[in-house]
C-alpha cells in the first residue's frame, strides 16, 4: 500500500511516483523544504486568499501553502505523474486543495479563482515569461505574485535604467507593478539541478499604471528603441515615426541618448507625444 504523501519527503515523493524531469515541460523541482517555507513566507498573511500555483510538480511548495490559512489552493499541472502525487497529497488536506490538469497558459485566473487572489509558484522555466506577460494583462485582479524565474530573467524584470539588463520586459512589468528581488537560489537547490541559478521575485500590481499612457503605443516605441539599442534614439525610432528627433526633443529628451538610459517616465513621455499619437491614428 502506498504511504500517504503527507508522510513522505519531497525527495521520497519524487521517487515514489517516478517523477523524473521532463525537459519539454521546463521542470526543476525544489527539494529543500526550508526554501519552500521561505517562498510562502514572502507572500505574507494568506488568510482568506485564494492561491494559484502553476507547475507544482511533486507538491513541495503546495504542502507549505496548505499549511497557511489560505482559503483555497489551486494547482495547475499537466504532468500526469505529478497529478497522481498531488491527488495523494489532497487526501491529507482539509479539502481546500483543487487540482486542475491543464496547461498554465490556458488557465484563466479571473474566471477560475475568486478574489482576493495571489499567485505563488516555481514557474516552469520554458513558459515563465509568457505566463507573467499574460498575468500582467489581468494585474488589476491579482493582489500579489511571488514567482521564481531563471536568474537572468529575474534581473531583467527588476532592472533599472542605465543597466545592461534593462529593457522591454523591465518597462512592461514595472509600469504596472512594484518589483522586488527577494533572494536567489543556486542550481543545487533543485532536482535535477538546472544549468542556471534562479531568483524569487515579489511582484505587487499597482491599482493603476505608474503613468497614464497607451500601453500599445508605448510597447511599439520601446520595441523600436531596444530593437536597435546601440543606436541613438533619433535613429532607432525612425521605424515608428517620421519625426523622431522632433518628438524626442519635445519630450524634453536628448535625441542622442540610447534606449537603455531612459527611465520609464521618459519612455511614457515619448509615447504620449501628440505628434506621435496623431501618426498612430492615421
Amino acid at each position: 500500500m502506498t504511504q500517504p504523501l503527507g508522510m513522505l519527503s519531497i525527495a521520497e515523493t519524487i521517487k515514489e511516483f517516478g517523477i523524473s524531469q521532463k525537459k519539454s515541460l521546463g521542470q526543476h523541482f525544489i527539494v529543500n523544504e526550508n526554501i519552500c517555507k521561505n517562498i510562502v513566507n514572502a507572500a505574507g498573511d494568506l488568510k482568506n486568499f485564494n492561491i494559484l500555483e502553476v507547475g507544482p510538480g511533486p507538491g513541495g511548495l503546495t504542502r507549505e501553502l496548505l499549511k497557511s490559512e489560505a482559503r483555497q489552493v489551486v494547482v495547475v499541472e499537466k504532468d500526469s505523474r505529478c497529478i497522481n502525487a498531488l491527488e495523494s497529497l489532497a487526501l491529507n488536506t482539509k479539502g481546500n486543495l483543487r487540482i486542475e490538469k491543464t496547461d498554465g497558459l490556458n488557465f484563466n485566473i479571473v474566471k477560475e479563482l475568486n478574489y482576493p487572489r495571489k499567485i505563488i509558484a516555481n514557474l516552469p522555466f520554458n513558459i515563465a515569461t509568457e505566463l507573467l506577460i499574460k498575468w500582467l494583462s489581468q494585474s488589476k485582479n491579482i493582489s500579489q505574485m511571488i514567482l521564481m524565474f531563471q536568474k537572468e530573467v529575474a534581473r531583467r524584470i527588476v532592472a533599472q535604467a542605465g543597466t545592461p539588463e534593462y529593457g522591454r520586459l523591465s518597462i512592461k512589468v514595472q509600469l504596472l507593478c512594484k518589483c522586488e528581488l527577494l533572494f536567489e537560489l543556486k542550481s543545487g537547490s533543485f532536482a535535477p539541478p538546472p544549468k542556471v541559478d534562479a531568483s524569487i521575485i515579489r511582484i505587487t500590481p499597482y491599482q493603476k499604471p505608474l503613468y497614464d499612457v497607451s500601453q500599445e503605443v508605448l510597447e511599439k516605441v520601446v520595441a523600436a528603441g531596444f530593437g536597435q539599442r546601440r543606436k541613438m534614439l533619433k535613429s532607432s525610432l525612425k521605424s515608428v515615426t517620421r519625426f523622431p528627433e522632433k518628438i524626442i526633443i519635445e519630450s524634453g529628451i536628448d535625441p542622442k541618448r540610447r534606449a537603455e538610459t531612459l527611465s520609464i517616465e521618459e519612455w511614457c513621455s515619448i509615447a504620449n507625444s501628440k505628434l506621435l499619437l496623431e501618426e498612430q491614428m492615421n
